[in-house]
Parts: structure tokens; sequence; C-alpha cells
């Protein structure tokens, strides 16, 4: 049994990760650093709650830390969490520095530790039914693709990702970002463009990425003032196109309060179903994959108790946070950035 200790008790802390972790086998919720202890007694009575993270690092009955603490705090919890040798998962963005990421990377690797980013949205139904659609070749060479998280959110939400945090780019950017490098692997040169559009944001709440890959060119693209949301997936190729409105509902299920062991857990509903239109402009609803969060814990299992590789790789969620990197220079710069 792999003893799990947890840095964070807010909406990611308590929503997602520790449902999941008390939904996979192998895992057990042990302890919880957080301020929020009466919340912990009524959720997880058998987990003992600490009030800080060091009083947590110091347990050596903990075997893996998760962090789901705000952003900046990110590198220097994972870096004394592995230096206490534990294995470590991140919440999403990995880190804010790319450069805090690749020494995090060397410390695990000379540590013997497991580090791994919770990017979640792997095991999305949407993402799971475009690798499919990808894998068969029904789409032919792909031209043109769109991921896009839209939401119509005028005021500011209150916590510290709106306030305080890195803006949409941090936010959602890894996700969307993560899924295109998933699909298509790193591209030739980025172009970006972020805008603060809420007279009272603070920081970005608007950015568009065009990926380019040859000639292919893949956009990735989040909006805050989108009363009538875009397609979440579209993708346009010599065979035809598919393309998929809505979100995954594994989110909605777990901020509700309901365990993933709920029947229907990560199934679409059959009017999210995509749609597929062919070369000859026939239109198939497309039956989407079910999704499951729990498959990212259960990847942490297998490369803790197994020696597999982890469910994400560190390197993978360095390599988004590089790219977020690129694209704030590019809308500085105001330019397309070629890639190496």
């Amino acid at each position: 049994m792999i003893r799990v200790g947890l840095i964070g008790y807010g909406v990611a802390g308590a929503s997602f990760h520790a449902p999941l972790i008390g939904a996979v086998p192998g895992l057990r919720l042990t302890s919880i650093a957080t301020s929020r202890g009466a919340a912990v007694a009524r959720d997880w009575p058998e987990a003992t709650v600490v009030a800080d993270a060091a009083m947590l690092l110091s347990d050596p009955a903990i075997d893996l830390v998760v962090i789901a603490t705000p952003d900046s705090s990110h590198a220097p919890l994972a870096q004394a969490a592995l230096t206490a040798d534990k294995h470590v998962v991140i919440d999403k963005p990995f880190v804010t520095d790319p450069a805090d990421g690749a020494a995090l990377i060397a410390l695990a690797e000379a540590r013997g530790r497991m580090l791994s980013v919770f990017h979640n949205r792997r095991w999305d139904a949407d993402f799971l039914t475009v690798q499919r659609i990808l894998a068969d070749g029904v789409l032919g060479d792909i031209a043109l693709a769109e991921l896009r998280w839209d939401r119509f959110r005028p005021a500011i939400k209150p916590g510290w990702r709106e306030q305080q945090g890195a803006g949409l780019l941090n936010d959602l950017g890894p996700h969307l970002l993560d899924q295109a490098l998933q699909l298509f692997g790193r591209p030739d040169a980025v172009a970006a463009d972020l805008a603060t559009q809420r007279a009272a944001a603070t920081t970005e709440d608007y950015f568009e990425i065009t990926l380019s890959f040859g000639e292919r060119r893949v956009i990735v693209s989040a909006a805050t003032l989108l009363a009538q949301p875009r397609a979440r997936f579209a993708l346009h190729g010599t065979g035809g196109s598919f393309v998929k409105y809505g979100i995954d509902p594994q989110e909605a299920v777990l901020r509700g309060g309901y365990p993933p062991t709920t029947p229907g857990f990560g199934e679409d509903a059959p009017e999210a179903y995509g749609t597929l239109t062919d070369a000859a402009g026939t239109a198939l609803r497309i039956v989407s994959a079910r999704g499951d969060w729990r498959r990212f814990y259960s990847g942490v299992v297998a490369a803790i108790a197994e020696g597999a590789s982890p469910p994400v790789p560190a390197r993978d969620a360095l390599e988004v946070m590089e790219l977020i990197a690129v694209a704030r220079r590019s809308a500085d710069e105001r330019r397309r950035l070629p890639q190496p």
C-alpha cells in the first residue's frame, strides 16, 4: 500500500486529487496538510490533518506527496519533497519557470524518485475519442486542428487563480498544449496572442496560440467572455472533419461531491457526441470513448510499485511549460518564433 500525503485542500485537492486517490487500489490517503481541518474530518476522517507542509514531509511513513497548492509554491514544495525522498505528483502547471522544472527532474533522477504532473485531461472522453479517430486515419492528412476551451465569466472569480495567479495561459494552457503535443508532437514554429479583456482582470484572460507543423496548423485557445462556446475539438483533414462540443463530464461530477465510482463516470451523454463528416459530406455521430481520470493514479501506482514509466513523465510537462514561455515571448515580441 502506497501511503499518500496531500498538500492543499482547496478545489484541486478536495474535489480532484483526494477522491481519485481514494478510488484507486494500492493508494491510501493518510495525511493532509491544510488549514481546512473541519472539511478533512468530514470527508476523510481516517486521514491525519497537519498544520503545514513541513510536518507532512518529515513523516517517514509517507511514500508519495501530492502537491495541490498555488502555482508559485510547486517548485519549492516539490524540491523539499524529493529531498525528503518522497515520490511526487504536482498539480498542473508543473512549475512557473522551466528552469525549476529541469532542476526538479534532475533531483528526482538523482534520488531515484518518481516525479509526475497531473495532466488529467489525457483521460478526458473527448481527447481519447480524438486520439482514436486520428489513429484510425479516417480524417486523412490533418490540415487544421483547433483545441479550444471557452468560458463565460464576466466577473472575476474569487480565489488565487484569477486574483493572484499567472493568468489563463498557465491555468488552461497546460491542458491544451499537452493534448496538442500528445496528438502532433513538437511544432516547428509558435505564434501567440494574449489579451486581458475583462476590465477588472489583472492577468490575461484570453489566448490563442498557433502551432505550425510544416503546412499543418494547430490552434490552442481559451477565452473568458464567450456565452456560446466554440467547438472543444475541431479537426479537418483530407478525409473529412471531426467536430466535438462540450467539456468532459468528470469535473462536474467530482465538483458536485460525487465519487469517481459513480455509475456512468466519464461517459458522455449521447447529445454530446462529436460529429464526423466524411469527404462525401455524410455526417456520422461518433460515440465518445469513456474518460477516466483514475487512470492517472493507477499509472502512479504502477510507476512506484513496478518501475513503470510515470503516467505523465515530468519531461512532458516541462516541454509544455517551455512552450508556454515561448508563447509569452511571441506575444510580447508580436512575431512568429521558429522552434529547433
